[in-house]
């Protein structure tokens, strides 16, 4: 990670990465609007991956910039801020989210009240996006 390492807010910005559950990605049009998206991620050997909506705007948006940003939303008076900024990819090598333990053990209650069930959301977020951070910031814990 690229956060300062060894520090609390290195540590406190894993940790809510591990545990929260929406994140807020920026990606970049290829005429260069910025368009933010609140998404589902999970902190997976050092990268974030979401399964995005096969449909979405921001594969097309990765395809042609990987450069992206990843926020937490803040504790409601402007601290405990979490950002990481990466390049995104996709990955077809991940498993769908059926195959996906992890996912699904932060998830799966989600998966079922919203969608159904892992095999209607993978129906529907299938394009796997695997960021690797390349600068991290936290402050305001």
């Amino acid at each position: 990670m690229v956060f300062d390492t060894g520090s609390a807010s290195y540590e406190h910005a894993l940790e809510r990465l591990r545990s929260d559950r929406i994140g807020w990605l920026t990606t970049v049009t290829p005429a260069g609007q910025p368009q933010t998206f609140p998404i589902w991620f999970l902190w997976d050997e050092g990268e974030l991956l979401v399964y995005s909506d096969r449909r979405a705007k921001r594969n097309d948006n990765v395809r042609a910039n990987p450069r992206v940003s990843l926020h937490l939303n803040d504790n409601g008076s402007g601290g405990d801020i979490v950002i990481v900024e990466g390049e995104a990819r996709i990955d077809d090598a991940t498993p769908a989210v059926p195959g996906n333990p992890a996912y699904l053990a932060k998830y799966d209650d989600w998966i079922t009240d919203y969608l159904g069930s892992p095999e209607e959301m993978a129906g529907v977020y299938n394009v796997p996006l695997r960021i690797r951070p390349t600068r991290g910031r936290a402050f305001g814990a």
